[in-house]
Parts: C-alpha cells; sequence; structure tokens
C-alpha cells in the first residue's frame, strides 16, 4: 500500500462514511460495533503478531456495510460496497483482499468455511467476540426485537445445520439465537488470542442463560 499518510487518510474517510451509513442503526450494528470489531481486530494482530494491520483496520471498518440484512438485498449491500471502495482510490489488490475479508467472514447459518486468509480469521473473531458476552445478549435482544422476534417462545426447536434461507427468514426467537449461534461462537474461533478473549464472555452468557430459565420457570 501507499505511505503511512495516505493511508491514515483514506481510514479517516472510510469512517466518515460508515458513521453515516451505521451510526445510529438499532439492530446492534452500529457504529459503535463497527469500532469495536475494528479495534479488537487490531489486538488480535498484535496478538498473533500477524496480517496486514491497515488491511485489517479497513476490513474491519467496511465489514458490515453490504450485509444484506441491513440493505434491501444481497445485490444492493454489494454495489455499495463496491462504489465505496472505487471512490476511495485503492489499489486493484487492496480491494480484493477488502472484498475477499467481507464476504468470507459470516456466520451464514453456521455452514463455514475455509477462511482465505489471516487477516479474514482475525476480523472474523473480531466480530465473533462482539456478538458473545454482555454486549452480544444486549444485541441479540436488539436485533430480534427489530427483527419482530418473541423474546422466548419455548414450543419453537433449537434449528441445527440451518441453510442460509432458515437461518435469515426462518422463526425463531432471541432466547433460541444464543443455542442456535452464539453460544457455538466460542468454539469456532481462529486466533489464540480471541479464544481466550471469549472464554469470559462464554461463561457470562452461560450464566445468563441459566438465570433467565430460573426467572421464566418462576423457581425460587
Amino acid at each position: 500500500m501507499k505511505g503511512s499518510a495516505v493511508v491514515e487518510k483514506v481510514i479517516a474517510e472510510i469512517e466518515r462514511y460508515v458513521k453515516k451509513e451505521m451510526g445510529e442503526d438499532p439492530t446492534g450494528h452500529d457504529w459503535h460495533h463497527v469500532d469495536r470489531v475494528r479495534k479488537n481486530a487490531l489486538l488480535f494482530a498484535d496478538g498473533e503478531a500477524a496480517g496486514d494491520r491497515n488491511i485489517i483496520e479497513m476490513a474491519a471498518l467496511l465489514h458490515d456495510i453490504p450485509d444484506e440484512k441491513l440493505n434491501k438485498s444481497a445485490e444492493a449491500g454489494r454495489k455499495k460496497l463496491d462504489e465505496f471502495l472505487d471512490r476511495l482510490g485503492l489499489e486493484h489488490t487492496t480491494k480484493q483482499k477488502i472484498n475477499e475479508i467481507v464476504y468470507s467472514i459470516s456466520f451464514k447459518g453456521g455452514n463455514g468455511a475455509e477462511l482465505p486468509s489471516i487477516e479474514a480469521k482475525i476480523v472474523q473473531d473480531a466480530d465473533r467476540l462482539d456478538a458473545i458476552g454482555a454486549i452480544g445478549i444486549a444485541r441479540a435482544f436488539a436485533y430480534g426485537g427489530k427483527k419482530g422476534q418473541q423474546i422466548h417462545a419455548p414450543n419453537l426447536g433449537i434449528r441445527e445445520n440451518m441453510t442460509l434461507d432458515e437461518y435469515r427468514n426462518g422463526k425463531s426467537s432471541s432466547i433460541n439465537h444464543f443455542y442456535e449461534k452464539l453460544l457455538k461462537l466460542k468454539g469456532l474461533m481462529n486466533t489464540e488470542t480471541a479464544i481466550k478473549m471469549a472464554e469470559e464472555r462464554q461463561l457470562f452468557m452461560e450464566a445468563f442463560l441459566t438465570q433467565f430459565e430460573r426467572e421464566w420457570d418462576c423457581l425460587l
């Protein structure tokens, strides 16, 4: 990539764009989420002593821009990211690396695929870390409410081995989301740094769910 001053300018422009597009998103995908993903991704890069920090930072900042659940369609999201990357005037290889990361890290019903680079593994870990623990709990209920899901629906079974369409559009509840996705994420982390950070958050979610069930069942 080009000199550090140019990179800083590009990153500042990306920040402004993401704040404008996602700054007050009510589903847990707001600017604060993006900034936490960026910060944790850079922590993981340092912890693993691996990856291109500039690519990691830019991809982390842009990782939710084309997400189909935040756009009218997957195609609309892809067009949005493509047009913005074109405006940045990045080198072709840089754009290619960012796209590889952004389009490879999604959970998509749990159907994992081999990631193309250590940078993708790091950004995926940072995104997944923000989906668990105390913040993950808050985000799960924010997204569930926005989507019109019940907090808890004991009659709904836990879905396993979902297709992408089932994951995106099937009927579920916010509590089921923990069992269908969030509790699985610790075991899907790629880097040792992320695995260590995920341990405490996993325990916090498990304790929350235990307490939730006690209160739901009106137990002393």
